[in-house]
């Protein structure tokens, strides 16, 4: 059996809907499909779910906002005309959009936002499975209440509760082909909750682990994973195969074909993960395994994320002063706010924050507390800042890598903030300023890829 999700480009419109049916049809094996909203048609479009958050920012602000509900409602109907489905499913959409609002408006804003994004999975689910059936093929919608894709409660981050995989486990039992909406599960109280970005790719995961899958196949718009991205390296090598904790780190520090939490079901289970192209389905595309063949580079890939601050906390002494670190971080996690890395020496730590959860408030805040509580010598925060990240397996294993990488970032002219490896060694990661980003990604492709390439 085969899991296979469809991203938002693969069901932007009648005609990608009509391949993803193509590829459904194509083979007998793929009997549980998870589906995501509707995304952009062409470059200057608005995917769907942004067209559902502008309508809740229209209705939590008090104003009129029927025009932007129609403006989802139109997405959905010219996929259904193109597609030849009448026009009963508009209808329900539209009801159903008033009906969230109405009923979850004095619940909470979170909710109201939750309820009505989910739509967008859950409408395009109904029309896939409205159009094969359309052209003779038996499917079945089926959404994760019924399923019983059972969630954690807020405010934790969304992950599904082991209950959940016992009650997905039946869909393999499905004589139909399982049309699923990703993005979103239910509370055992019946709540709606989303996934964070990527929820679609989590779903799918969750779904091939619950029914033990032979593969799951994740359906984008690009023919692999590469080594770089394509959109700042010119050209760059595809991967043809990558280890989970190679994708994982890739994922994490700006990789966005694949999301990184998505991973984390499948693992368990050694579930291998294929990437392929809905648009080009015959191309080989990566598979996401275990353990995989001899990589002939130390690096298998280099990404890299913008977003990030940096806070700096000097205190003379500090490597002698017990609990100093367990403090810090308690701080940080009384204001919700979660690290990616802690580089530090004797007198100084360094905490790298995503720079989103921070506000003018909360760094006045942890400033202030940093010097009544750990009486700090100097603390601040700078921001600005990316992670540019060398992932392989084969790094632990080679010598002066980090020497090379960091010659060719001082090629660019660029200084190098931060430098942190884990100690598993399957990656490195250098913060820089954003400014920089693209030139240091490129410098890092040429030296460790391109001159390889030459030298072949």
């Amino acid at each position: 059996m085969k899991v296979c999700k469809f991203g938002g480009t693969s069901v932007a419109n009648a005609e990608q809907i009509k391949k993803v049916a193509s590829i459904v049809k194509s083979d007998k094996t793929r009997r549980l499909v998870v589906v995501s909203a509707p995304g952009k048609r062409f470059p200057e479009d608005i995917k769907v779910t942004d067209l559902l958050i502008d309508l809740v920012n229209g209705v939590i602000a008090g104003v009129d906002y029927q025009e932007r509900l129609e403006k989802v409602v139109s997405r959905f109907h010219v996929n259904a005309v193109d597609l030849g489905l009448d026009d009963t499913i508009i209808e329900e959409l539209r009801r159903d959009l008033n009906k969230r609002i109405h009923h979850n408006l004095q619940i909470s804003e979170q909710y109201l936002f939750d309820t009505i994004k989910a739509c967008g999975e859950d409408y395009s689910a109904r029309m896939i499975a409205a159009y094969l059936n359309k052209i003779g093929v038996k499917a079945r919608y089926i959404g994760p209440k019924e399923a019983g894709l059972i969630v954690n409660e807020a405010p934790s981050r969304t992950m599904a509760i082991d209950e959940a995989y016992k009650n997905l486990a039946a869909l393999k039992n499905s004589e139909d082909i399982v049309i699923f909406p990703g993005f979103f599960g239910f509370t055992k109280a019946g709540r709606l909750r989303t996934f964070d970005r990527g929820g679609s790719d989590i779903t799918g995961s969750i779904l091939a682990a619950a029914v033990q899958a032979d593969v799951y196949e994740n359906f984008t718009d690009v023919d692999c994973v590469f080594t770089a991205n394509p959109k700042v390296v010119n050209h760059p090598s595809e991967i043809q195969e990558i280890t989970y904790r190679e994708m994982r780190e890739l994922s994490y520090a700006g990789f966005s074909v694949f999301h990184d939490e998505a991973l984390m079901p499948v693992v368990k289970l050694g579930i291998p993960v294929h990437i392929k192209n809905t648009n080009n389905p015959e191309a080989k595309g990566t598979k996401i395994v275990e353990k995989r063949h001899v990589n002939p580079h130390a690096i298998t890939g280099i990404s890299a994320d913008a977003g990030f601050s940096i806070l700096y906390i000097s205190k003379y002494l500090m490597n002698r002063e017990i609990g100093f670190g367990r403090k810090l971080l308690q701080i940080l996690e009384e204001e919700y706010i979660s690290y990616e890395h802690t580089p530090s020496g004797l007198d100084d730590i360094s905490v790298i924050i995503r720079s989103h959860q921070l506000t003018p408030e909360k760094e006045e805040r942890i400033i202030k507390r940093a010097y009544n509580e750990l009486h700090a010598d100097d603390v601040y925060f700078r921001h600005g800042f990316s992670m540019v990240v060398l992932v392989g397996e084969g790094m632990n294993n080679s010598t002066g890598l980090a020497a090379r990488a960091a010659t060719a970032i001082s090629r660019t002219g660029a200084n190098i903030e931060m430098i942190n490896q884990g100690s598993s060694e399957v990656s490195l990661a250098f913060g820089i300023l954003e400014k920089y980003e693209d030139t240091i990604l490129r410098s890092l492709y040429e030296e460790f890829f391109a001159m390889a390439a030459y030298a072949n």
